[in-house]
């Protein structure tokens, strides 16, 4: 046995109860008329049949409290969800790249600005160094 849910006010329909609406677009829509015993339905709608009424006026059910879709939109009926849903956060973890280890990335960054400078020097003064090697063997050549 299949239950559905009424399209209009989101509650269960039971086999053999309820209607079939065919709106011109050829969508089927359900309605529930007996949807549940006469006293729990006055507490929940004081007009029985009133939401296959409002479904064919067009109504909009978020705009009507006793619908599911307006309860679920203005948090109405969670408390047994009270405790909200924990978001994990995501973790940083330091990783080596190509060519560089976590430990040359560490030591990197935690030089001071004397030592970059040092560093820097030196290079430079090595690439002048290996390019008047390159010339004087080039003049050699000649």
């Amino acid at each position: 046995q299949k239950v559905e849910i009424d399209s209009f006010s989101g509650y269960k329909i039971y086999p053999s109860k309820g209607r079939l609406f065919v709106c011109g677009d050829s969508k089927v829509r359900q309605s529930d008329r007996a949807r549940l015993s006469a006293h729990i339905r006055l507490l929940l709608n004081p007009r029985p049949s009133s939401h296959s009424s409002l479904f064919l006026q067009r109504k909009n059910p978020r705009k009507i409290a006793w619908t599911q879709v307006y309860r679920c939109m203005h948090k109405k009926g969670l408390a047994e969800e009270a405790s909200k849903k924990r978001t994990r956060r995501t973790v940083k973890h330091q990783r080596g790249i190509v060519g560089a280890d976590l430990a040359a990335i560490a030591a990197c960054r935690n030089q001071t600005e004397i030592d970059r400078t040092k560093a820097r020097q030196a290079a430079i003064a090595r690439a002048k160094a290996e390019r008047k090697d390159k010339e004087s063997k080039k003049d050699k050549t000649k």
